[in-house]
This record gives C-alpha cells, sequence and structure tokens, in this order.
C-alpha cells in the first residue's frame, strides 16, 4: 500500500529562492541534503541537525556516447513531493514497514545540452539519490559513474575489502582510507560501509533496487584516499528503453539504532511481485556442512540430520552439496522419502555453475537455463522439497544479477524458497521475491571449517555484524555452534546461543552435531526448537561496532533479547529496556554463561525500574525472553 501526500506550492516561483530548491529535508527536520553546482560539477552535502555527514559528494554518470561529468548546469528542480509508503514481509526485522519521503528531481544539462536527472529521497532515517537518462540513444550504453562520497581521514569506519565474486570478509576498524588488501585488491570496497562522522552520528553506505539489465557497484578510493568513488561492475545498455534508471545510492544515517532497525533496502525497492506469499514459511533448519564437510553423500548422515531436525521440531533439513554421489544405503531420493516420513521438509543444495566449477562441489550446470530450471524444479516439487540452496555465484555484472532474478522468478512458479550463498548481498530483492529467504554474503561460522583466522577474530567480528552487513537483510551466517568444527571457537555458549536471535535470517540454519543439541540443557533445547526466524520489530538496545551489541526482537507477545560482548575483556553492561514499551518484568527467563564459558545458567539477570544490569564475560553473552503486558 502507498500513500502519497502531496504539498500545496506557492504558485509565484519567484518566492522560492534558488538556496530553497536546491535543498531536500527529512519530515522531521533532522537530515538536510543540499545539492549544489561546484563550478560545473554536480555535487552534494548530507548533515544532521548542521553536523555534516557526507560533505562534496561528487555526482555524475558517463555512456558510451553522452557524458555528465564537467560543465554541468541544473537548468531545473522539480517541486518536494511527500509520501508515506507501507508495505508486508515476510521475512526481515520488521513484518509491516512503513516510511515517509521527501522527493526532489535535479534536471542537468551537459555542454552539448544533453538532459540527465537526479533524484534525491530523503527519509528520517537516510536518503538516496539514482540517475535516470530520458530517452536513451539507439545502441546507448551506461559505461561509468561518477558518483563518489567523501570521507575525511580521522573519520571512523568499517568497510569490508572487496572481491568480485564474494562478500565474505571482515569489517575491521580504522580511520583513514589506506589499503588493507592482502589477497584482495587493495582500495576497493564492498558494501555495505559503515562510518561515523560525528560522534554518535552514523552513516551506512550501500544500494538498493538491482534490477534486470543492472549490474552491482562497489567503492574505489585508489585516485584518492578521501574520495570513496561508485564504481559499476559492469557496463549496462539503456537502448531501448523509455528512460534508463540506476540503482539506488543509498545512505542509512542516524543514530546507531536508527541505522540498524531501518528499512530503507526494501522501501527503496520494487513491490512484490508473487500474488500468493503463504508458502513462504521463514523457520530453523538443520545443516550438515559445519560438522560433516562431505556429509550430504552420505545417506547416514544425511538421515541423522533428518532426525535432528524431527526431534527438535524444526521444520527444515538442508541437504548440501555432493549429494548426487549419495551413498551409504540409499540415495537422494530416499532421502527426500525418509524427510515426508518424519514430517522434515527437505531443502536441497545446487551449484550456479558459474563459478570456480573445476573442483567446486556437484551437481553442475542443473539451473543455467529455463529448461533446466524446469525440469529440476518440476522433480522437486514432486520429491516434496520446499527450497534450493544455490552456490558459488561469479559475481555482480549485468548477467550475474540476470541469473539471480531468473532463479527467484522461476522458483517461485514452482513455490520454492531460496537461499543464496557464495553470492552477492542483498540489495532490497526480499520484498520483491519474498521466497528470497536468506543471503549469505557474510564472513559467517562455516568458515571455522576452511582456516584458524576466525577463532581469534569471532567475537569482535559478530559484534560489528548488526550494524554493517545484517542491517541491509537477512544474513546465513549458520549460528548455534556449541563444539568445534575442524577449528576451534573461543567465544562462550552463550555467545553463541545469542548469535540465533541477534542474527536475522528468515532461514536460520543450525550447523552442529546432532549430539551437541541433544545434549543442551532442556530449557536450551526448548528455546532453540521454538526460535523464530521473522519478527514483527526489531530494537537497538545497546552497543557500538566491534565492541557489543544488545538487541530485541519481538515476535507475538514476546520480546527476545540477545546480547554479546566482542571484547577479550570482561564487560559491565546496563540498558534500558524502555523501548520495548510494556512489558511483565516479572515474566523475564534468561541465560547467561557459568565462570568457565561453558554451560548455562538460568535466571541470573535481574531488572530494576526497567533497566538491566550485568556482567559479560570476555567474549560471553546472554539471552532474556520478556513478555508484553
Amino acid at each position: 500500500m502507498t500513500i502519497r501526500f502531496i504539498p500545496m506550492f506557492i504558485a509565484l516561483s519567484s518566492l522560492v529562492s534558488c538556496a530553497d530548491r536546491a535543498e531536500l529535508s527529512s519530515p522531521d527536520g533532522k537530515l538536510l541534503l543540499n545539492v549544489k553546482d561546484n563550478g560545473g560539477v554536480l555535487a552534494f552535502d548530507l548533515s544532521r541537525d548542521g553536523t555534516p555527514l557526507l560533505k562534496d559528494s561528487r555526482l555524475g554518470l558517463e555512456t558510451d556516447m553522452r557524458k555528465w561529468t564537467d560543465s554541468l548546469q541544473i537548468v531545473s528542480v522539480s517541486p518536494q513531493e511527500n509520501f508515506t509508503e507501507e508495505y508486508r514481509m515476510r521475512t526481515g526485522k520488521r513484518l509491516v514497514c512503513s516510511n515517509t519521503f521527501a522527493e526532489k528531481t535535479w534536471t542537468v544539462l551537459n555542454p552539448c545540452g544533453d538532459t540527465l536527472l537526479v533524484q534525491f529521497r530523503i527519509a528520517d532515517d537516510g536518503a538516496a539519490f539514482r540517475y535516470a537518462i530520458p530517452h536513451p540513444r539507439q545502441g546507448e550504453t551506461v559505461c561509468a559513474e561518477y558518483s563518489s562520497y567523501r570521507i575525511p581521514d580521522g573519520t571512523r569506519r568499517w568497510i569490508q575489502t572487496y572481491e568480485k565474486d564474494g562478500y565474505e570478509a571482515f569489517f575491521p576498524l580504522t580511520t583513514d582510507g589506506s589499503a588493507r588488501g592482502k589477497w584482495r585488491p587493495a582500495n576497493v570496497w564492498g558494501y555495505p560501509a559503515l562510518l561515523e562522522p560525528a560522534d554518535s552520528v552514523f552513516v551506512l553506505i550501500s544500494e538498493a533496487d538491482i534490477r534486470r539489465g543492472h549490474c552491482g557497484s562497489y567503492l574505489d578510493n585508489t585516485d584518492d584516499n578521501e574520495s570513496y568513488r561508485v564504481m559499476t561492475a559492469d557496463s549496462c545498455s539503456a537502448s531501448g528503453q523509455t528512460s534508463w534508471e540506476s540503482p539506488w545510492r543509498v545512505m542509512i544515517s542516524g543514530t546507531l539504532d536508527q541505522v540498524v532497525e531501518s528499512t530503507l533496502i526494501t522501501d527503496l525497492s520494487p513491490e512484490c511481485t508473487i500474488s500468493d506469499t503463504s508458502w513462504v514459511k521463514p523457520g530453523v533448519a538443520a545443516w550438515v556442512y559445519w560438522a560433516y564437510n562431505q556429509g550430504s553423500s552420505d545417506y547416514r548422515i544425511v538421515r541423522e540430520y533428518i532426525d535432528l531436525a524431527s526431534e527438535m521440531g524444526w521444520p527444515y533439513d538442508l541437504i548440501d552439496a555432493g549429494w548426487d554421489t549419495m551413498q551409504g544405503g540409499g540415495d537422494m531420493e530416499d532421502a527426500l522419502r525418509y524427510a515426508r516420513q518424519k514430517g522434515v521438509k527437505p531443502i536441497v543444495w545446487y551449484n550456479s555453475s558459474t563459478n570456480w566449477i573445476d573442483g567446486a562441489p556437484t551437481p553442475h550446470y542443473r539451473l543455467n537455463t529455463p529448461e533446466d530450471r524446469a525440469r529440476e524444479f518440476t522433480w522437486l516439487r514432486e520429491m516434496g522439497v520446499c527450497g534450493i540452496k544455490v552456490d558459488f555465484f561469479r559475481g555482480d555484472k549485468v548477467e550475474d544479477m540476470d541469473y539471480y532474478l531468473d532463479l527467484l522468478e522461476d522458483a517461485a512458479d514452482y513455490s520454492l524458497m531460496v537461499n543464496f550463498h557464495g553470492a552477492t548481498i542483498p540489495r532490497g530483492w526480499q520484498r520483491t521475491y519474498p521466497n528470497l529467504v536468506s543471503v549469505e554474503g557474510v564472513y559467517g561460522a562455516e568458515w571455522y571449517n576452511n582456516t584458524p583466522l576466525l577463532t581469534t577474530e569471532a567475537a569482535r567480528h559478530n559484534a560489528t555484524l548488526p550494524f554493517t552487513r545484517n542491517v541491509i537483510g537477512s544474513m546465513d551466517y549458520t549460528p548455534g555452534t556449541f563444539s568445534d568444527s575442524q577449528h576451534p571457537h573461543i567465544t562462550t555458549d552463550c555467545h553463541e546461543l545469542a548469535l540465533t536471535i541477534l542474527f536475522e535470517s528468515g532461514i536460520q540454519h543450525m550447523p552442529d552435531r546432532p549430539e551437541t543439541y541433544r545434549s543442551l540443557p532442556e530449557d536450551v533445547r526448548s528455546l532453540l526448537s521454538s526460535l523464530p526466524t521473522a519478527w514483527d520489530d526489531t530494537r537497538l538496545l545497546a552497543g557500538y561496532p566491534g565492541e557489543y551489541a544488545v538487541m530485541a526482537r519481538l515476535k507475538g507477545d514476546t520480546w527476545h533479547i540477545a546480547g554479546i560482548n566482542g571484547s577479550d575483556t570482561p564487560r559491565e553492561l546496563g540498558f534500558s529496556l524502555d523501548r520495548l514499551g510494556d512489558i511483565q518484568e516479572d515474566s523475564a527467563v534468561s541465560y547467561t554463561d557459568t565462570p568457565t564459558g561453558k554451560g548455562f545458567v538460568e535466571g541470573d539477570v535481574e531488572i530494576a525500574d526497567g533497566k538491566v544490569s550485568l556482567r559479560l564475560l570476555p567474549r560471553g553473552g546472554f539471552v532474556m525472553e520478556i513478555k508484553k503486558k
């Protein structure tokens, strides 16, 4: 549902100054955007309550036929339009989303008189812009973008290095734009990028609304450490369109809780394209790969995880890579029949067959053409499969983005949910295609399977992700590991338990061994058995990137609260429950760490006058559930 409120404008244009027309403010008046002509170079400033957040950030675009970079002229600015949009999600941090925007469009001419439109939207929690080329020429291709964000040295920032075929890196705190690439390209950065340009005021930079024919983009500050330019991963054809539009460049802005709770990425994306989404059902899945790397080729191990899902009351089990070579007493169809007998719905892994084919797990080339997908999806539906996990994607070029959309659209025709792994990051597709229930695009727990690096970095990394990667969409980190994979973890049991609530994912994969979950205390098993994975609302109660995080997520009449310590030293933690509204303090159930960090202490958190105080172990955590009044 979209509700538009159109303001009244003064008819006498002479009463509206150029300065007023160049500005756009958020509905609450705190965020201010100013578009300006710096000697023929188009730029903008973004500020909050008079404090600069992004200053002198450049705008510009180039095709193979025309260029809008220098000697530009602003010839008109549209009247401001205000509108409120409300919609429902099947997954995410909030099932009913609503935002109010102010919008203006700047018409810009290059020296040849060619027109470029620059559209800005601003809300209380951020701003966004995109370009439009009216009536592109025959054969015209958009080949470069000159948008750039000026981030002065000294600004605190959390940005991962970028590589074309993955978003699996850390977000370390730095204060300058120096290159950090070791095995990745230097001075090249991926989304999302979190900045703290002023004390306790943040900006998260990303993009939204990648449509068919679009490519993704990334940031590059090779030429100037303080200027992060938007670099498109590919050229995009504009030919044959009435108007070519770019994706939205998004700047979620405000206090840390505004950034974390924002739905701006989906707010800026197209409405749902699927008429009936009742079959999209978020939930918990058992997952074999973390403990048994090639376990899905062994029928006996696959049955163990189906049994685990059945015992725990989890609706799903993911049968991972190598299932096409399954041995050990049965094949894939035997496993799918067994899952049906146990009342467990299977999700099945596929290789995208676009990246690292030689040596990459099978099956290959099952989904690459419409005919392949029709054949495979028909078989999956007949066998009672409810979803697919597609892995090993190649990059962010146009053909890659189109392939993602092909998979989502064709899977929806067969009522199949989709999880992308080894993939790009969310850019709003979960609104347009609600069958997209999660995306990896994160350095997650499966890396305990690969290198020893996560052992020492996990706590800090985990305390950064709620403020970076998980802001922009569901994140398939695969939390809830209490034993060890190939490499050990040194986070506490309550830290690991907290991640199952702290991290949002429409399908939450539980990766530990069946015997580990069976050995947990009965109350902890019960908590995991009834774990929601789609939330009515989300509130950040406390935290700072890389240091600690406390998140409250609402499902029905219960607030689920999780917190972790990202540091190697103990932390005295205090926070208020005021933002949760009226609650029943005497209903609180909590889990905290034992002195060793192994095991759980139930009911050791005190609430006084709506405030919680507790001491977290190094790399520790806690979980609490509390009822609404």
